[in-house]
């Protein structure tokens, strides 16, 4: 099961570990990416991903899956804890549970020699803590899983790079919750030359774009548990 499909990206990758014996099924409350997520399967080949329309918190599923996996999912809900306790149930005994997810922590710290990056990494932070997202939510992972009764996870994190036209998109995409929030944009200047203004700044520096790190967390489901 892959939690929160969005476009497929998760369950097109998990559907080629699994091999065509195998089934992936993306649990997603968004019809127009669930369309957009059917189409690429479809035009992919693949015969064993399909989509259910549902609230993560709500999945109408009851039979038991090998592993659950989920990436940049649990840091947009108020109750990650409870979601993942009720993700054990759809779980086999041995079964895994897999998440990744951000830390925005590091990011902000690598963006401080590139000014117009960092009052673009503020903004977007700032925007999603409004929200009601944890933008650490990779950190927290641990804690996570065990207070839904899993076993400590085994954790990884990586730091990426990379993020050249990624910050650019993010904050077009954000500016109508920004201005929402009556956030300040005057920081970035004019949205039409952002893209260039912010590439132009990393390259005068001789830098590398920096994104967000990416923390994996995953544990096993204790045998003989319901």
């Amino acid at each position: 099961m892959d939690l929160g499909s969005g476009a497929g990206d998760v369950a097109l990758i998990a559907a080629l570990l699994v091999g065509p014996s195998g089934e992936v099924v993306g649990i997603e409350r968004d019809p127009r990416s669930i369309a957009r997520a059917r189409t690429r399967v479809s035009e992919a080949g693949l015969g064993n991903v399909s989509f259910t329309q549902s609230d993560v918190s709500q999945i109408p599923i009851d039979k038991p899956f090998d592993a659950a996996v989920g990436r940049y999912i649990l840091m947009f809900l108020s109750d990650p804890v409870s979601v993942l306790r009720s993700l054990c149930r759809l779980v086999r005994p041995g079964g895994v549970l897999a998440f990744q997810e951000p830390s925005w922590g590091p990011f902000l710290s690598m963006c401080a020699h590139l000014p117009l990056w960092r009052a673009g990494a503020a903004l977007m932070v700032e925007t999603f803590q409004r929200s009601g997202t944890n933008t650490n939510m990779g950190p927290a992972l641990s804690r996570v899983f065990q207070q839904a009764g899993l076993p400590a996870p085994s954790t990884q994190t990586d730091t990426l790079v990379g993020a050249e036209q990624w910050m650019p998109d993010c904050l077009h995409s954000l500016r109508p919750q920004m201005t929402q929030f009556n956030l300040a944009l005057e920081p970035l200047g004019d949205f039409d030359t952002l893209s260039d203004r912010l590439q132009a700044e990393v390259r005068a520096l001789k830098t590398a774009t920096p994104l967000p790190n990416l923390v994996s967390a995953w544990s096993r489901k204790p045998a003989g548990s319901m």
